[in-house]
């Protein structure tokens, strides 16, 4: 009792709340207004695996700071400029993007829209998922090579530049009409984002993982790629097989069936977040190579 009435005397007695204004105010709200976007823009690039890589960092550096560890904390200090200076060079599209939004930006919409975040946040309906397996599955039975990346919270803008714009809805009759042979838009991968089919023809980054069968094309790399620096579901079908492949978190898995693909599908889209216990991996373990 002594001890917390020696801490009111000492600390909260003296204690100063300073004066409020309304510069004060509208300079908190122009702060956190920023935060708010800045975070958003964070998380929907790959910036957001960075920070988490940084904020790992940062606890090594407080324990080094903790433990007197010299040598680590001259590590730390060396390496910092040269740490900023490459994420300015590593991010430059990731960033000329966000100046690029921060441009063309309505402020007064976006305060009037701030309730209606969560809602646009939906990923995939359930119409939207039956028709995205319906038409891979069609397009398997013919041997219709196809390359599909479906977006979860990190959006490939940077790719999406790289095709043709469509803003469609998801279906599966204009799904197997882009990749029908002899289509312009054929060639490359569609992208989704949110029951939408935003792009194809986009160019995707081709993986350098040497432990990829070398029976597989350039279409499996090119979706395992994605998977590498996005957080991605990409899937596959093979030209010459007709089999369906799946590209997750950088491992690729071949000869996946249906009811996978929709477990899968359902689990990127938030429908059964009391189902966490099943496992959309284990009807295709065996085949996956």
């Amino acid at each position: 009792m002594d001890s917390i009435i020696n801490f009111v005397k000492n600390y909260v007695v003296w204690l100063n709340i300073p004066e409020f204004t309304i510069t004060d105010v509208l300079e908190i709200l122009i702060i956190a207004y920023a935060f708010y976007h800045i975070i958003l823009w964070i998380k929907d690039t790959r910036a957001w695996m960075l920070l988490k890589g940084m904020f790992l960092l940062g606890i090594i550096f407080l324990a080094a700071l903790l433990l007197d560890m010299n040598v680590i904390l001259w590590v730390f200090q060396n390496a910092i400029v040269v740490g900023i200076m490459a994420l300015v060079v590593i991010f430059q599209p990731e960033l000329r993007g966000a100046l690029e939004q921060l441009g063309r930006k309505n402020i007064l919409g976006s305060l009037a829209s701030f309730e209606n975040q969560k809602a646009k946040r939906e990923r995939y309906s359930g119409k939207s998922i039956q028709a995205l397996v319906k038409s891979v599955y069609e397009m398997a039975k013919v041997k219709t090579g196809a390359l599909i990346v479906v977006e979860r919270e990190i959006q490939c803008r940077e790719y999406e530049r790289t095709g043709i714009p469509i803003d469609a809805e998801i279906s599966s009759q204009l799904l197997i009409n882009i990749f029908e042979h002899n289509t312009p838009l054929h060639d490359g991968a569609v992208l989704l984002r949110d029951n939408r089919i935003v792009a194809a023809t986009c160019y995707l980054p081709l993986s350098n993982n040497l432990e990829v069968s070398k029976e597989l094309g350039t279409r499996h790399r090119a979706g395992l790629g994605i998977s590498e620096v996005s957080d991605s579901l990409t899937i596959i079908v093979s030209e010459e097989t007709g089999f369906v492949s799946l590209a997750s978190d950088g491992r690729l898995y071949r000869k996946v069936d249906a009811d996978t693909l929709l477990l899968r599908l359902e689990e990127i889209a938030r429908r059964n977040p009391e189902d966490k216990k099943r496992k959309w991996w284990r009807g295709w373990k065996k085949n996956e190579e």
